[in-house]
């Protein structure tokens, strides 16, 4: 059986506002479900130990690192009308951030073949100059700078195994990074928008009135980055049959033709019919095909190494269910278990999208 990782800790819930969708329920549905499965036992659980305040430089402005950690002093507060902090915010963040780095660096050093850190507040809305959307730190573009070998070794000033090992690999030139939650992941798109090395791709419903309104066919980068930025933009009502022809007829030959040192997923299950922040089709089996074929890819073409990173989610019966089915695929199977059902209503064609974006991206 594969080798897969487990990050979490008890820290990601006291981050928690009960009144607000993105809150500690979460996480524990998630755990109180992978403990109650057989799955438990085949996982590896990694240690990890929260960002300085200098790795969260190397993406965050420090004066926004600076607000972040005064606002979460004061106890109850609000970067937006979106984003809340309490007291342990900033320490939950920081270490949702080393936990991420942690699950990079432990897959490409090879101490695990894949590796999900389950982490919270999530990060992908996250700038380097600001939060939004319920996110603080951006904790999949730390992941993807480890992956890069762009980040310090080193932890708590001391050199560990898998680090040396790392070391003395030589870099990667390339990541990709799959964002499938149902909102575009504008943040790790600001931060990467000129990399070439960050193959970003976001699938998400599009369309008036969705948050954040951003991810078109039209954003593709800028500078060395153009073309390394692939939004697909999907109107409301698309399901499992949609998705499944943008991961085969995009993603995957995307991922072929830029043939990436690892994959990186920002893994958001709102996409699900049942999701009460969005108005897309996707089932649980309809997940579970997405991570199905993110798996085929990382074996393909990268030596298995895969990464998950948790995103958003706020059914909390789909959420356990859509984790605990990532973590069977991940382990090396392909029947996933959804006890909910697919969605009874009809789906949205998606042709000229699908046309649009590889006319834009290219894709042979």
């Amino acid at each position: 059986m594969t080798n897969v990782a487990l990050l979490y800790d008890p820290l990601f819930l006291e981050h928690d506002h009960p009144f607000h969708p993105e809150n500690s329920r979460r996480l524990q549905a998630i755990m109180q479900r992978l403990r109650a499965s057989d799955v438990w036992t085949a996982l590896t659980s990694l240690p990890f130990t929260p960002a300085s305040f200098e790795t969260l430089a190397r993406v965050h402005a420090p004066r926004y690192i600076e607000r972040v950690y005064a606002l979460s002093a004061r106890g109850q507060a609000a970067l937006d009308v979106d984003t809340y902090l309490n007291s342990a915010s900033f320490s939950a963040a920081a270490l949702a951030v080393g936990a991420s780095i942690a699950a990079a660096e432990a897959v490409m050093s090879g101490e695990a073949r894949r590796a999900f850190a389950l982490v919270r507040p999530p990060g992908h809305h996250a700038f380097p100059d600001h939060g939004e959307g319920f996110c603080l730190f951006n904790n999949v573009a730390f992941a993807a700078l480890q992956a890069l070998g762009e980040l310090d070794d080193h932890i708590d000033g001391a050199w560990s195994p898998s680090a040396q090992r790392h070391h003395r690999n030589a870099k990667p030139e390339r990541v990709m990074i799959v964002d499938f939650d149902v909102h575009h992941g504008n943040g790790t798109q600001a931060i990467f928008y000129d990399d070439p090395r960050v193959l970003f791709v976001s699938v998400h419903e599009y369309g008036r009135g969705m948050y954040p309104g951003t991810g078109s066919v039209a954003e593709r980068g800028a500078g060395a980055g153009l073309g390394a930025t692939v939004n697909i933009p999907l109107p409301p009502g698309v399901g499992d049959f949609g998705y499944a022809r943008v991961f085969d007829e995009v993603i995957v030959p995307l991922a072929y033709q830029f043939k990436p040192n690892a994959i990186l997923v920002s893994a958001g299950f709102d996409a699900h019919w049942r999701d009460p922040l969005a108005h897309m089709g996707v089932s649980l089996a309809g997940f579970g095909r997405m991570v199905r074929v993110l798996r085929a890819l990382s074996d393909a073409l990268c030596g298995g190494r895969l990464i998950f990173i948790l995103e958003g989610g706020y059914d909390l019966e789909v959420l356990s269910w859509a984790v605990l089915n990532t973590f069977r695929v991940l382990l090396g199977e392909d029947d996933v278990q959804d006890p909910i059902g697919a969605c009874t209503c009809d789906e949205l064609p998606v042709d000229e999208i699908l046309e649009a974006v590889r006319r834009a991206a290219m894709v042979e």
